[in-house]
Parts: structure tokens; C-alpha cells; sequence
């Protein structure tokens, strides 16, 4: 079929039903998005996706088919064949009749083009059975819906269609679907309110037999008495009283009653040779095929013919429609347009090298001779395939439209290839845009995982992104315990392999806690709560962040002693100053001595422990966190500080912090993280680590944990209280606002200093180790 089909399918499907239903039959079915026009595509696609589409839309296939049959002739008025479609006949019997004939007509552009048959029969009744011909099984349905929507358009009736017989084709030569649909019709409006609309053959049936009643009663009188008013100069008194009604009625204003009558001759005023040069193809032959007479055009291409009585079957098979070649099949589908080509066999020598001549034409049957008349013309094209039988126009009678349409469809086909390259450019265009919209989509996911989404989007509009403060969010720190001895030991690829796979799992957990992720240096693993957007719960998210990450280090695995990694987190609360930093290669970071403190619970903190400061021991001890405190312990930079260590959360369960599916063991509200001394419990356990070698990506979609971050009164009067605790501890104030612009320069003892300025090492390590580990970051 040609694409213009399935691109009415898509249409319906779209308008009825959406995109997404569109997307989702397509798919299911397996073919492209859109389809050309003038393309043609397997039959298999249209039937697919009438498959798909009854059970996508769960509709039954006669059902769908008869609603795309609607839709098809709206499609195709809509499309340009409105009065094309319109004056194929003035009621639905000459409608059907010329549906064939339409069918010829554009096979001459789409040349490949397989379209069914109908053959319409009238009935006694006022019925008629509509015979449908088909090489595609299973479509029949489509007929009612065509038909129907047409008898209503043009000319306002209602028909009901019902199949009566359905069978193999026995009449024809090949095998075809034969479905004999009986169709009644029902007019809409009554006859004289529709008469303004459009006629029904019916009731102008009805309508002049009822004329012509009343003209016998009534107005013969007073047409009389009207002949004898206007005298003998308008109608003789001679003449009879039909002619005389006849010239009252075309003198006035209304219409002939009466049929046509023809008047022919006694004889034909033509002479054989005339008549045979006149019409150059036409033929006569008997009920036993034998040739009578034959056009001089048709005796110059094909010579045998020019023996008179010779079998016309011999020279001749019948392409269209697809019958045997008999007098009886010729009278069934008389009012088909049949096509005739020449057979190769019985061709002179100069035609055995070029196409055979096809001839289409109308046949006549002549009861009183008892032949029938073949009245046709060559079924050309194009100039090209005038050309390649090496024919003229002159070999075609000047009355003969086939001059014309060869001319006019020569010009025709050279429009429709334009459209179909344009038509080609555009779906490029498309299949370009929509893979530039994929690539768009790809650069923006890496550039939002650089930066925060409203900085990123700032920065592609060329503006300058301003430094923003932020009163109050919550930094962690976290690296790998005695990484520099790991880098001495180890290849430098298995170091790669195993950050990748341990920063695979904190990155997902960034999505589980909605975290923001500045940057890693070497193990150095850097997230913030509450930038760069403000949120009630920035401390309770990194806390969970933490735990999970403690979680996760236990599935790395250690490539010098094949044991899980082990981390230390530091994390501490407080106010810090956000901006992007640099033209190549920006980055968001993050000023203030809150990052330098942060570094310090780090540094300053133990194996597989969660080390707080006070301040974010203040944010999260009414929480529903188990904390213990570690007392005071001397910060370098810092003097004494009170410090604690967080140990579990109370009410969320393993799968909820790792973002993992919920499991019937985590109904309850037990803990499931407990912490000490360097190794992990889980209570009940249901995360086994994994250890590995290689970098894997989880593949399990990361659940995003619940938070809620809407100002309640019992967390603005909770807030209010851990700000006065702060207050009392650190001297310092935390404000859960924020400020996107900056006031002026508020920073601690040692002054602000971005992460790799802010972050101190523990005192105790060796020179050569941190030498190492510096080369070794710089490599990364």
C-alpha cells in the first residue's frame, strides 16, 4: 500500500486517541513514526497496526476497520479529492459504479497501486447488492464505513450494509475476496426538504410519478385553459396536448417532466472506412470472440487482427478486472472499465524487445447483431512510455482525451516527484530534529550534573550568575581510610576501578536524598543539603546521605587486602557563600569556614563513623537519630570541640535509605544501622555487600526517600529551639533562610576558602604518603 494509507491510520489514531497512543500502537506494531505518500510500503504494516490497534484501543477489528473507513473519507476530501470524489455521480448506484474508473484514473500517478473492485447490481425493491473484490483478505469492514459516510455527505441518506455471501472468487481468473453486501438506504430529511440539498434517485422517482399524476387530473385542465388564453401564435391548436404543455412549461419557468426521448437515424450516415478511421481502437467481435471489425490503429500495432474471424482471445488477455476471457464474464462486469494487453507471443519481431500495449475502454453490447463493441484507447502515462512503444500522438484521434491526459499527467508526475523529495527532505528534517533534541537532552543531563539546573540554565543564556548566601545548610565530607597506602600498592587503573565503583553508589544515593553533589578530589567526596535549594530537612537528608554511604562502602572492595573499603564522614551545619567560579570549566563551589569545619569532622573522625559537629548535632538530636557523643577533642585551627558521632536512624529502614524496593521485612520500625567500631550490624539484615573488582552501576531504580520539607508549626517552633541551643553552644545563628545576593563579607577566623583550600589532612600522616596522594589526584 502506499503511504498515504498508513499516514490516515496515524492521523485517526493521533486525533481520536492522542500521541501517546499513537507512540504505543507503533511500537507495539514495530514501524517507523511517519510514513511518504507516495511511497509504498508492505501490506504487513497496514495490517499490523490494525492488529495493534484493536487490541491497544481493545476494540473489535470490524469496529475499528469500519471507524477508519469514515475517517478515510474525510481523509481523502480533506486531502484535495473533495471534487474529484464529489461528481462521480449524481446518487450512490452511479457513485459505486464509478469508483473503478476513479481507481484507473489515479493508478495513472500511483502506478503501483493494487485498489479493490465493485460491481453494483440494483434490486426490485429499491436495494441494490454491492459486489467487493479484493487481493487483501480481512479488510472488507472498511467498505461500510467509506460507503456509509459518502451516501451521507453527498447525498444525504443513511444506508445499512450487510454481508450475504462471502466467498473465493470463482468468476474471476486469480484468487480474490468476493463479498456481496446488500445495501438499503434510508433518507435522512424528507423528500422536499432534502430536494434543496441534494436529490435521491428515489424520490425523484416518487416526485415525478406524483407529477405526472396530478398533471393528468388537474393542470391538463388549466394548461388548456391557458393554451386557449394566449391564442394560436404561442401553440397551434394542431398540436397534442403533451406538446402543447411541453411549450407552456419551456416558455416559463419550470423544468421538463418527461424523460429524454433520442431520435435516431434510419440508417447510419457513415461509411465503413470513415467509421474505421474516425475511432482508430475500437473492435467488434461475437459471442465466440471472433473479431468482426477493428480500428486502423489498432490493425497498424497488432496486424493479426487485420484477418477478420480470427479469436480475439489469441492477441489479447484481459488485465482489468481480473476475469475469464468469455462473453459472459465480459456482459457480468460490463459497466467495468476493462483493460486489454497485447500477448508477447503473437507480436511482430519490432515488439518483442519493447512493453506490450495495454488498451482501456468501455464495453457495449448490440442485442440485434449480437456482438459486443469495444470502444478504447492506449492506457499511456507519460511521454516515456509513448516513447518506449515507439508510438506518436498522432497515432491517437485528436478527439481522444489520451493527448490530453498523457500532457497533463506528464506534468503531474513531475509535481508529485517534487512533493515526494520536499516530503523526503522533511522527514530528514525531522529524523535531524529529533535527534538533535536526544543530543540537546544528553548535553543538558551533563551539564545539570556539573552544575545545578538554574546556574546551568543561567550560564547557556550567556548571563552572569551572581554569588548567593546561604544562612544555614549541612556539608559532608567523606574519604577512603589509608587511601595513600592503597595508591602505593596498586596499579593505578585498579584505583580508578575502585573509585568508580564506589562513587557510582554515593552518586545514586544523591538522587535518593536529593543532595547536592559539589565535587570529588582523589576519595574526596563533597555533598551539601540545602544548596543550592533552600529546604527545611538539609540536615536529616545528608544524615540519611551518610548512612547509606557507610552502607555502600561495605560492596567496594579493597584491591591490596580483597576486604570492603572503609570511610570516615564528617559533616557539619552552617552558613556558607555559593557561586560559580571561572569561564572554562566552571564550577559551583562553596566559601566559608563552615566548609573548612566540615573538613575537619572529617579528618578529624574514625573508620566506618559518622563524626558531627555541633551544630549538626543540634539540627538532628530531635530528629528521631541515635547520636552518642564523642566529648571534646582538640580541631587543628579550631582548639576544643564538642563533638558527637551519629549511629542510626530509629525509623527508617536499610531499603528506604538505599533507595531500594520495600520488602515485607521492612514493615515494622525497627532500626536498621548500628555502628561500632569499625563495622556494621544490620538489624534485620537485608543487604548482603557484594564485593567486586569491577566498576558496576547499580541497575535497581533508585527510590527517592519521603522528606517532609512544608513550614509546619511544629518544625518552625522545633527550628526556633535548636537555634537557640546553637546559639548558646557556638555563639552562632541558624537561620533556615536563605539570601540569593551578596551583603558583604562575613567569614570566620581563617578566612573563606573554597574545598581544596578548606580541607586539612590529619596531622599524623606521613610526608611521603601525602605526596603520593597529591600525585596520584593530580593524575585522576
Amino acid at each position: 500500500m502506499y503511504g498515504f494509507i498508513n499516514t490516515c491510520l496515524k492521523s485517526l489514531v493521533v486525533e481520536k486517541y492522542g500521541e501517546e497512543t499513537w507512540e504505543k500502537l507503533r511500537l507495539q506494531a514495530g514501524v517507523q513514526d511517519s510514513f511518504l505518500t507516495f511511497e509504498v510500503y508492505k501490506d504487513e504494516i497496514t495490517m499490523q497496526l490494525v492488529d495493534k490497534a484493536c487490541k491497544v484501543l481493545g476494540v473489535p477489528a470490524d469496529l475499528v476497520l469500519r471507524e477508519f473507513g469514515k475517517y478515510f473519507f474525510e481523509f481523502c476530501k480533506r486531502s484535495g479529492y473533495d471534487h474529484m470524489l464529489r461528481t462521480l455521480g449524481g446518487n450512490l448506484y452511479e457513485f459505486i459504479e464509478n469508483l473503478d474508473a476513479l481507481h484507473s484514473y489515479l493508478s495513472l500517478s500511483y502506478q503501483e497501486m493494487n485498489a479493490p473492485s465493485f460491481r453494483v447490481e440494483k434490486n426490485e425493491d429499491g436495494s441494490m447488492h454491492l459486489h467487493y473484490y479484493s487481493d487483501r483478505r480481512g479488510l472488507c469492514h472498511i467498505v461500510p464505513g467509506i460507503i456509509g459516510a459518502a451516501a451521507l455527505d453527498f447525498f444525504n441518506i443513511e444506508i445499512s450494509m450487510k454481508i450475504v455471501n462471502q466467498t473465493e472468487e470463482e468468476e474471476r481468473t486469480g484468487k480474490k475476496e468476493h463479498i456481496v453486501f446488500l445495501v438499503t438506504q434510508n433518507p435522512v430529511f424528507p423528500c422536499k426538504e432534502r430536494n434543496e440539498i441534494s436529490s435521491s434517485p428515489q424520490c425523484l422517482v416518487d416526485s415525478e410519478k406524483q407529477s405526472e399524476s396530478q398533471l393528468n387530473k388537474e393542470d391538463l385542465e388549466k394548461a388548456k385553459n391557458t393554451v386557449g388564453d394566449r391564442g394560436n401564435s404561442v401553440c397551434p391548436v394542431k398540436k397534442s396536448h403533451w406538446k402543447t404543455l411541453r411549450g407552456i412549461i419551456a416558455l416559463g419557468k419550470g423544468k421538463l417532466l418527461r424523460g429524454f426521448d433520442p431520435v435516431y437515424p434510419k440508417s447510419l450516415w457513415i461509411d465503413t472506412k470513415t467509421f474505421c478511421n474516425g475511432l482508430p481502437f475500437h473492435m467488434v467481435f461475437d459471442k465466440e470472440l471472433r473479431v468482426k471489425q477493428a480500428g486502423v490503429s489498432i490493425q497498424k500495432i497488432v496486424p493479426g487482427v487485420q484477418t477478420m474471424g480470427i479469436s480475439l482471445d489469441q492477441y489479447f488477455r484481459i488485465v482489468h478486472p481480473e476475469v475469464p476471457f468469455t462473453i459472459s464474464s465480459i456482459q457480468k462486469f460490463i459497466n467495468s472499465q476493462f483493460v486489454f494487453q497485447t500477448r508477447r507471443e503473437m507480436m511482430p519481431e519490432s515488439w518483442k524487445q519493447r512493453p506490450m500495449l495495454e488498451l482501456r475502454g468501455q464495453m457495449m453490447w448490440m442485442e440485434s447483431l449480437q456482438c459486443m463493441l469495444y470502444l478504447c484507447s492506449p492506457l499511456l502515462r507519460t511521454l516515456h512510455e509513448l516513447e518506449e512503444r515507439q508510438m506518436h500522438i498522432a497515432d491517437i484521434a485528436p478527439h481522444d482525451v489520451t493527448r490530453d491526459l498523457i500532457l497533463l499527467n506528464q506534468q503531474r508526475l513531475a509535481e508529485m516527484e517534487l512533493s515526494n523529495q520536499l516530503e523526503r527532505k522533511k522527514e530528514e528534517l525531522r529524523i535531524l530534529s529529533k535527534h538533535l533534541e536526544e543530543e540537546k537532552k544528553k548535553t543538558e543531563a551533563l551539564l545539570y550534573a556539573m552544575l545545578p539546573q538554574h546556574v546551568a540554565n543561567q550560564l547557556k543564556e550567556g548571563k552572569r550568575v551572581e554569588a548567593g548566601e546561604f544562612q544555614e545548610c549541612t556539608i559532608l565530607f567523606s574519604d577512603v581510610v589509608t587511601f595513600t597506602n592503597i595508591c602505593a600498592q596498586c596499579e593505578p587503573i585498579q584505583i580508578v576501578l575502585m573509585l568508580n565503583s564506589m562513587y557510582l553508589r554515593f552518586d545514586r544515593l544523591t538522587t535518593v536524598h536529593d543532595v547536592y553533589k559539589v565535587e570529588t578530589i582523589g576519595d574526596a567526596y563533597m555533598v551539601v543539603g540545602g544548596v543550592p535549594v533552600p529546604v527545611p530537612t538539609h540536615a536529616e537528608r545528608v544524615a540519611n546521605f551518610a548512612l547509606g554511604m557507610i552502607i555502600a562502602a561495605k560492596g567496594v572492595q579493597n584491591p591490596v587486602s580483597g576486604n570492603p573499603i572503609q570511610i570516615r564522614v564528617g559533616i557539619h551545619t552552617g552558613p556558607v557563600l555559593a557561586g560559580v567560579v571561572g569561564e572554562k570549566m566552571p564550577r559551583y563551589c562553596l566559601f566559608g569556614d563552615t566548609v573548612n569545619i566540615a573538613s575537619r569532622m572529617e579528618s578529624h573522625g574514625v573508620p566506618s563513623k559518622i563524626h558531627l559537629s555541633s551544630s549538626a548535632y543540634q539540627c538532628l538530636k530531635y530528629k528521631n537519630f541515635e547520636i552518642t557523643e564523642r566529648g571534646e577533642i582538640e580541631v587543628k585551627g579550631k582548639g576544643k570541640m564538642h563533638t558527637y558521632f551519629l549511629i542510626r536512624n530509629k525509623t527508617a529502614t536499610e531499603n528506604e535509605i538505599m533507595g531500594r524496593p520495600m520488602k515485607d521485612l521492612d514493615s515494622g520500625h525497627e532500626s536498621v544501622q548500628s555502628f561500632q567500631e569499625g563495622r556494621t550490624e544490620t538489624i534485620p539484615s537485608s543487604h548482603q555487600p557484594v564485593t567486586q573488582t569491577q566498576p558496576e552501576k547499580d541497575q535497581t531504580p533508585a527510590i527517592a526517600m519521603k522528606y517532609v520539607d512544608g513550614p509546619t508549626d511544629a518544625q518552625n517552633s522545633l527550628q526556633r529551639r535548636n537555634q537557640r541551643k546553637i546559639a548558646d553552644l557556638t555563639g552562632k545563628t541558624c537561620d533556615s533562610k536563605s539570601d540569593g545576593s551578596l551583603h558583604g563579607n562575613q567569614h570566620a577566623d581563617d578566612g573563606p576558602r573554597p574545598l581544596n583550600q578548606g580541607r586539612v589532612k590529619p596531622a599524623a600522616e606521613e610526608p611521603q604518603n601525602r605526596n603520593v596522594r597529591s600525585n596520584f589526584c593530580t593524575l585522576l
